[in-house]
């Protein structure tokens, strides 16, 4: 394979325009120990879809984050190395460049770099274990050029591996929806879609409003703009559990030791929401009508189950309508650009 394909995702970086924060998003907090450089986010984007991190080179990163799917993969658990089924969802990337709070379903991981570090020795996932990783990397032609390039040294680490990583992920910026395009005043919901949002933001309580007297979907509690996320822990209900220590899963608590946390996972994302089914931690709800339903229905008991979820008394009208809405945080340019790179130079690389 030639040498000149390589240079794909560089002409690809500085073709395209450093991306500018939305006025409503907060900006990047790129760490004083990684900031971002087009080799550096180049050399992380190719690790990010290269198998050769995992064990037998049949896993890479994107293997379960697919572009297609907003970087989500489709399946109720993540499946690794040997076909292993994982014991949760693989969440979407959209935006996680935002994210300043702990990273994955139960915040293990206090930012992206390490976030990166994980899967590589996970036996579900990448199966294998850092210095097989690094040897495999250091022994080919281009890895330790593309390190040197990047990180001004060939001499390849974990760390620097999960500051490739980082970098290429915190480049997943997506703020091209039609929520996005109605706020710039560029679109208009339809009549469906204006109610879907003003149920997920409980306009109903707004006693002179277009809308009061709707019934409130508390939706927003949690899932806050612009990212609709407010990165916490919540038990949403999902689980019955007469004690604290009855989950299946205990979640945060696993990783805080605080009882009061089991059954309580990080609440994602809705951005491209549409595209990342099946939902919740364990991917039992294979469509957005489920979740509706399991939130109209107040949720099991549990001590610790989030005050904002409670029955909701939706008709099926309004849940239809925020449906309707959820569709509107969909990207399609954020998904086909990544997707038409990702031909392209896997197209450049078969010559």
């Amino acid at each position: 394979m030639g040498r000149w394909w390589t240079i794909l995702p560089l002409l690809w970086l500085a073709c395209t325009p450093e991306p500018t924060d939305p006025a409503a998003f907060a900006a990047i907090l790129y760490p004083a120990d990684n900031p971002s450089t087009a080799a550096g986010v180049a050399l992380g984007e190719r690790l990010f879809f290269d198998p050769i991190l995992s064990a037998d080179s049949t896993i890479s990163c994107a293997s379960c984050h697919q572009p297609g799917r907003a970087f989500s993969d489709g399946l109720p658990l993540s499946i690794g190395i040997d076909g292993l089924a994982g014991n949760r969802n693989t969440p979407g990337l959209t935006n996680v460049g935002y994210y300043h709070l702990p990273l994955f379903w139960d915040g293990r991981a206090t930012n992206l770099e390490e976030q990166a570090l994980h899967p590589v020795g996970t036996a579900h996932e990448m199966g294998g274990s850092w210095p097989e990783v690094i040897g495999h990397l250091s022994g080919t032609e281009d890895y330790p050029h593309w390190f040197l390039e990047a990180f001004g040294t060939s001499d390849i680490d974990s760390t620097l591996v999960g500051r490739a990583l980082a970098q290429y992920q915190r480049t997943l910026v997506s703020r091209d929806s039609k929520y996005d395009r109605v706020l710039r005043g560029e679109a208009s919901y339809t009549s469906a879609e204006a109610l879907g949002h003003a149920l997920f933001f409980d306009l109903g309580d707004d006693p002179g409003g277009d809308h009061a007297g709707l019934p409130t979907a508390e939706c927003a509690h949690c899932h806050t703009p612009p990212h609709f996320t407010n990165q916490r822990f919540e038990n949403n209900g999902l689980d019955e559990a007469p004690d604290l220590d009855a989950f299946p899963d205990a979640g945060r608590g696993a990783v805080s030791g605080n009882p009061f946390d089991n059954g309580k996972f990080r609440t994602p994302g809705l951005r491209n929401v549409a595209l990342t089914a099946p939902y919740m931690h364990d991917g039992r709800f294979a469509t957005l009508e489920e979740v509706i339903d399991h939130y109209d229905s107040g949720g099991r008991y549990a001590e610790n189950r989030s005050a904002n979820v409670h029955a909701l008394g939706l008709s099926p009208g309004q849940k239809a309508a925020l449906v309707a809405f959820l569709h509107t945080l969909t990207d399609t340019s954020f998904v086909g650009s990544r997707q038409d790179f990702r031909r392209r130079r896997a197209g450049a690389g078969s010559e």
